[in-house]
């Protein structure tokens, strides 16, 4: 009893306390609060669920050796500043994730940009930084580059269309130094590249490199020249893409190019090329012709768009045999001569792992079909357009030879193809094609039904796009019986819509389009632009592509009574320019 009643006495009297004991009960509290850390394991919390960096276990373990206050100093600013960038980029919309970061079409303004650099030390780890897209950050690069030095693991850096000017690259070389393991570099579509400002790049980029684009760059030949001695150091170079520079070779000053061409030898590693729209003329060509010998790893070379290498192929495609890896050579709209492509057929048997061919868009080619077919491997060809070529009844049927194989055929604007499509259908083999392009082909109700019976049969089970564009000349039978037949489970892609200036009603076949959705589970995009409908009919169609978040680009607001135009009323329609 005596000792329950002191106990009780001793309870009793503290709660007459001396204003010191409450003073000391106080302090020891709120040690104990900061000891259990809620922001922290708020953070960590965070961290656990967004990809916090790894190295903040590593950091713990490097810092056994110091004072249990000095490494719970380090983890916390490591929590909370990971927690910034999340805030960070939760304002931008975007995802965190401590190795690969997206800001591309962020709208960035300047101040973003030097927030971003700020918080860079926190991202150790980062190996992908892309600020794509971001065209108010140009002029003030520098704000990023100077913090470079943070992130020495980055591996790839895209910087596209962010009107960056030579300021701008002089910071990026400098900035470059700091990051010796960059893989890939993307300057795409920033026009303050060129006019010498590529220079500034000179001696900053390492060798382990393995992709440059420069695509839009607005290049001159000067810059190819820098170009050269640049590339000349990157014997891990990959990839090399200067598209859409047609100031290249200025004024027909193949000079910078020859000294660009010359410097390819040193990249014995180089895969892809692309020259696409680059002015490219015949001594080009034969600059190249001197350094393809020296690159036994070639799989895809580009030099379409180049018109002036047209009668330039005839007397340099011979330099082409020694391209024996070359799985992809692209050759469209380049104006090429019955010369030029019967030295390209001669050339074919030797690239013997080649398995896409593209001469679309050379009106030319439609006349050398047959023996173009008999020089490829078929059985391992995959693309084959010969869109815009003038294809004939005979050319037709020598591409179905090919058609067994193909994953992709593509003979828009042919108009030879209308009333004549069983001809390559019937040598479809099942599960094989996954886009066919039959644009403005003057297709007939026939020949939809054709290809109607072809999806019964299951040959089309893996097409993923179908184009059947400009083809004003079906009725509402070839419609409805496509639409009706099913099998085209994989198809993501469809466009139906009539050629610009004319529109008709599909009321007749709208009702077929619509019981067909349901088995067209992956459909992402329809384009019907210039068909008519009622208003009820158009409410159910769009109501079925919001329910399946389907892109449906149909002109807005037009009914059936607006604006009918026959066949005969119809304006010709003109090819694609070549």
């Amino acid at each position: 009893m005596e000792s329950a009643d002191g106990q009780r006495g001793l309870d009793g009297g503290s709660q007459r306390r001396s204003p010191l004991d409450v003073i000391m009960s106080q302090i020891r509290r709120k040690r104990s609060a900061s000891d259990r850390k809620p922001l922290g394991r708020f953070l960590s919390r965070t961290l656990s669920q967004t990809g916090i960096p790894e190295n903040g276990e590593s950091e713990g373990k490097e810092n056994r050796g110091q004072s249990p206050g000095v490494a719970a100093a380090a983890e916390s600013e490591c929590h909370i500043g990971w927690g910034r960038v999340c805030v960070f980029l939760q304002k931008l919309g975007k995802k965190a994730d401590s190795r690969s970061l997206s800001l591309a079409h962020g709208d960035l303004t300047a101040t973003d940009l030097l927030e971003l650099a700020t918080l860079l030390h926190f991202l150790p780890q980062l190996e992908e930084l892309d600020v794509s897209w971001n065209e108010l950050i140009g002029g003030s690069l520098t704000a990023l580059t100077t913090h470079l030095q943070h992130v020495v693991g980055i591996k790839m850096l895209r910087i596209c269309s962010c009107r960056l000017n030579a300021d701008d690259i002089t910071a990026l070389g400098e900035g470059l130094s700091y990051v010796p393991l960059l893989e890939i570099l993307d300057l795409s579509w920033n026009s303050g590249v060129g006019g010498g400002a590529l220079q500034s790049l000179l001696g900053r980029i390492h060798p382990p490199l393995r992709e440059l684009h420069l695509v839009a760059c607005q290049l001159t030949a000067a810059d190819a020249t820098a170009l050269g001695r640049m590339v000349a150091v990157l014997p891990r170079l990959c990839v090399l893409d200067v598209s859409c520079n047609p100031r290249l070779t200025q004024e027909g000053d193949a000079g910078g190019f020859t000294d660009l061409a010359a410097s390819l030898p040193q990249t014995v590693s180089l895969t892809t090329l692309r020259l696409q729209a680059c002015g490219l003329t015949a001594d080009c060509l034969d600059a190249l012709g001197g350094s393809l010998r020296c690159l036994p790893s070639m799989r895809e070379l580009d030099l379409s768009c180049n018109k002036h290498l047209s009668g330039g192929l005839s007397s340099h495609a011979v330099h082409l045999a020694h391209l024996t890896h070359l799985e992809s050579l692209d050759l469209h709209l380049c104006c090429l001569t019955h010369a030029d492509l019967e030295a390209l057929i001669q050339v074919l048997p030797s690239l013997t792992a080649l398995t896409v061919l593209d001469v679309s868009s050379n009106k030319e080619a439609g006349g050398v079909v047959h023996p173009l077919v008999s020089a490829l491997p078929l059985t391992q060809m995959r693309r084959l357009p010969l869109n815009s070529c003038s294809l004939n009844e005979e050319s037709l049927t020598a591409l179905a030879l090919a058609v067994p194989y193909l994953r992709s055929v593509d003979v828009s604007w042919c108009k030879v193809v209308g009333g004549r499509l069983a001809l390559l259908l019937d040598a479809l083999q099942p599960s094989v094609i996954v886009e066919l392009r039959l644009s403005s082909c003057e297709l007939t109700s026939d020949d939809l039904h054709h290809l109607a019976a072809v999806c019964r049969r299951g040959c089309l089970s893996s097409l993923q796009v179908l184009d059947l564009s400009y083809n004003g000349s079906v009725g509402d039978d070839g419609w409805s019986a496509l639409f009706a037949a099913g099998g085209l489970d994989s198809l993501e892609d469809a466009d139906l819509s009539l050629r610009p200036l004319t529109s008709a009603p599909c009321s007749a076949w709208l009702p077929s389009l619509l019981c067909a959705l349901p088995r067209m589970p992956v459909l992402a995009r329809l384009a019907m632009q210039r068909w008519t409908a009622g208003s009820q009919e158009r409410q159910q169609l769009n109501y079925s592509m919001k329910n399946r978040s389907i892109q449906l680009e149909w002109d807005p607001d037009i009914t059936d009574s607006a604006c009918k135009m026959t066949n005969q009323e119809r304006p010709e329609e003109s090819q694609p320019e070549e």
